[in-house]
């Protein structure tokens, strides 16, 4: 039994998860207009469960239903009424969507076509793979540029660096790269820039006999005043007292 959308959807496509009778649902009372809702029930037969108004009846126990708004396609897979996995993916590129959309609200019309209604929810739910896939293509993407971002920082965090100098060392703008960390790393660029230099400077503080001032421009600061004021925000203690602070408990440990 599937657990994860993707392969449900593939079994549905190839005919793994053979698809019978296509239901139509129509309000039978002036209802606001809401997104089109597909419903795959997952029985053997699957069965379809469509409206164009957003509002089936009742939800089988176990189905994965589709949620067409203009802007994102709400996909939900649900076992024995438990909720186990929800996407959101933008619904971009070729209009293909609508046109199947439109196709399927027309087809509430004429319920006895059901070859041609087979064949209408089969393209559309080939039509949410490939959405599907470009979202993870492009979310793999952006994680690999985001990572690529976090080494250049490891890299060269004694040099000077600015949003605008990273961004430009790889291509791309600064607010997207700002747009990248607040959406993979959860942290801003700065904040980011920050914790890393530190880091380091934490490092050199337990390991050499360095002077702070030495220890600031080598970790990217060039004002060791600075460093000290934010080492302290962060740490709570100065960079000397962290020093003996650690120093002293490798002594008592001994």
């Amino acid at each position: 039994m599937q657990h994860d959308i993707s392969p449900i959807l593939n079994d549905l496509i190839t005919g793994a998860l053979p698809l019978g009778q296509v239901h139509f649902f129509s309000p039978t009372e002036q209802r606001p207009r809401t997104s089109p809702l597909l419903v795959i029930t997952l029985d053997n037969p699957c069965e379809a469960l469509f409206s164009s108004s957003g509002i089936v009846q009742q939800h089988p126990a176990s189905s994965l239903s589709l949620s067409f708004d203009k802007q994102h396609l709400a996909l939900e897979l649900h076992r024995d009424n438990s909720l186990l996995q929800q996407l959101q993916i933008p619904r971009r590129g070729p209009r293909t969507g609508a046109f199947l959309l439109q196709t399927l609200t027309e087809l509430q019309m004429q319920p006895d076509e059901q070859d041609t209604a087979r064949l209408v929810v089969l393209s559309l739910l080939s039509h949410c793979r490939d959405l599907l896939g470009s979202d993870i293509h492009t979310a793999s993407r952006s994680r690999a540029l985001f990572d690529a971002v976090r080494r250049f920082i490891e890299e060269h965090h004694a040099s000077v660096l600015t949003r605008e100098s990273v961004a430009q060392a790889f291509y791309i703008s600064p607010n997207y790269l700002s747009h990248l960390f607040q959406k993979i790393g959860n942290v801003g660029f700065n904040e980011c820039l920050t914790q890393t230099r530190l880091e380091h400077a934490r490092q050199l503080l337990k390991g050499y006999d360095l002077k702070i001032k030495d220890i600031a421009v080598s970790c990217g600061f060039t004002d060791s005043n600075y460093f000290c004021r934010l080492f302290r925000k962060h740490t709570e203690r100065s960079p000397s007292e962290y020093r003996r602070q650690y120093h002293s408990q490798l002594i008592a440990k001994k």
